[in-house]
């Protein structure tokens, strides 16, 4: 019998620092459709809740920069 032997350092990701910087990124590639949530909250180390509730005030404070029909 062999076993395969796993490294479970590989199967934990480090830990991201949530910057302000970070999260700009983030929440403008949500707005353009360049990320999903889940994506966007791994990229600035945020869950998935505390995203969607940056992105709701996220778009609270900044007008839309498109034209509707």
């Amino acid at each position: 019998m062999s076993f395969i032997k796993i490294d479970k350092s590989n199967l934990v990701e480090p830990k991201v620092k949530t910057t302000p910087q970070n999260v700009q990124e983030s929440n403008e590639a949500l707005f353009r459709a360049k990320l999903t949530l889940p994506a966007a909250a791994k990229h600035c180390g945020m869950t998935q809740k505390e995203m969607k509730l940056t992105f709701w005030e996220f778009l609270k404070y900044n007008e839309p920069d498109y034209e509707s029909e």
